[in-house]
């Protein structure tokens, strides 16, 4: 058999850098940092933040706010949702217009039949009134049930719910009393 001999090496020079088998550590670990050094000195800088606005004069610059507490609500309602507040709405409102509640079951026959929504606020203050079903044959009674509704703020504030809108039908006789269903004491079949 014959022996086989390793392939000739060419000769090194003694200038030349030289190659380490340890998986291209030598010279190109050398090349890959010159070509990052290289290749960062290309880059160009990012650009400067921009300059913060000049603060604006004292008479323009908007005023805080007012440090004030406003005082407490003068009526409460601790109900969790519209159906309970409903009850303590319609009692504020028979407790404001005592004189004008019918006394008593209302007549078969009523003057006028309204549906109304009212949302409330979070200290009790009337936002807005919607009519679900308006009497509308009488308008001076639906003008003076959102009056009605509107004078009687302050209403309960719905300290649990923030706010609320709760609806309630009116029951209004000929003679100008009213009632309100959720306190209602029935009509009379004759």
């Amino acid at each position: 058999m014959r022996d086989i001999e390793p392939a000739p090496q060419p000769a090194s020079r003694p200038d030349a850098p030289v190659a380490t088998n340890r998986a291209g550590r030598g010279s190109w670990a050398w090349m890959g940092a010159l070509t990052a050094a290289l290749l960062a000195s290309c880059a160009s800088p990012p650009p400067p933040p921009p300059p913060a606005p000049p603060p604006l004069p004292p008479a323009l610059a908007p005023a805080p706010p007012p440090i004030s507490e406003l005082p407490a609500p003068d009526f409460v309602s601790h109900a969790v949702s519209p159906l309970d507040y409903r009850k303590d709405g319609a009692r504020h409102i028979y407790q404001r217009n005592g004189h004008r509640i019918y006394k008593g079951q209302l007549p078969p026959l009523m003057h006028a039949v309204g549906v109304l929504q009212v949302e409330v606020d979070g200290r009790g203050n009337v936002r807005t009134v919607n009519w679900m079903r308006a009497p509308s044959h009488v308008p001076d009674v639906m003008r003076e049930i959102e009056r009605t509704v509107r004078a009687a703020a302050p209403f309960p504030a719905p300290v649990r719910m923030g706010s609320v809108t709760y609806t309630d039908i009116w029951l209004w006789d000929k003679s100008g009393n009213f009632q309100l269903d959720t306190l209602t004491e029935g009509q009379r079949s004759k």
